[in-house]
């Protein structure tokens, strides 16, 4: 049996979404999820599993017990308070729900198994936080570079990042550089507890990281599943779906 993957998805309290695709009425709240995650776990052999926000977190751990991977995808700021910071005028929207939700699922697959998990975007975020570290609540409010580039298509990519030889993901790819999109605001300030950093920007923002003395435990700053197109790019899944398959 191909393995099975759950996604982490977004947790709207915002009506609009439904009402203005005709698929809903007001009042309604939405778990959602973008098509390109779910496409690129197909394509690279998993099978997909959406997982909901859960009321009663004993259920999450009996699905995950059920699961051979773990992606934990993108979407909102993560609260600031999670990692010791008041939170500044620049985060978005918030989600306390998922919030909590994905950093007690990061927390259980950490403590209590060895299955492989990949982070996208929040994904990395979360990750970090997790394990302790902090984030940049907005990287040009700290004087950093701009790394969400709105007016660019999803699949292109817009800058390099240096990767770490001692890595899984240079073991993926086998070169020191990689073109990447970039849709984000926030980054990792300090690494969390057992956390190595496997990429940076040519800026020297933190792209992707690894647990260390987990078999598959990565993620990526930037959006390899928006790239599509890129059969490099999609090499990430390939391995992901490979390691849940064992």
């Amino acid at each position: 049996m191909k393995p099975l993957i759950g996604i982490t998805c977004n947790y709207s309290l915002d009506d609009k979404p439904g009402v203005s695709a005709h698929i809903g009425v007001a009042g309604q709240k939405w778990q959602m999820l973008a098509d390109n995650y779910i496409d690129s776990v197909f394509n690279a052999g998993g099978i997909p599993v959406i997982i909901p926000i859960n009321k009663n977190l004993e259920n999450l751990n009996s699905l995950v017990e059920k699961l051979d991977g773990i992606l934990i995808s993108g979407g909102n700021d993560i609260e600031p308070n999670l990692y010791g910071e008041f939170i500044s005028k620049e985060v978005g929207i918030l989600c306390p729900q998922r919030d909590k939700q994905e950093i007690e699922l990061v927390k259980y697959i950490i403590e209590n198994t060895n299955k492989p998990l990949l982070g996208i975007c929040r994904g990395l975020q979360i990750l970090n936080v997790a394990c302790g570290g902090s984030l940049y609540q907005d990287l040009e409010k700290n004087k950093l570079n701009n790394h969400f580039i709105a007016a660019s298509p999803m699949n292109h990519p817009i800058h390099r990042v240096i990767l770490e030889k001692d890595s899984i993901l240079y073991d993926i790819f086998e070169k020191k550089e990689l073109k990447v999109n970039s849709y984000h605001h926030q980054a990792i300030k300090a690494l969390g507890k057992n956390l190595k950093c496997t990429a940076v920007s040519e800026d020297g923002i933190i792209e992707s990281i690894q647990m260390e003395g987990k078999k598959f435990m990565i993620a990526t700053q930037w959006h390899p599943e928006m790239m599509y197109d890129s059969k490099e790019q999609q090499d990430i899944f390939k391995r992901f779906i490979k390691e849940a398959s064992k």
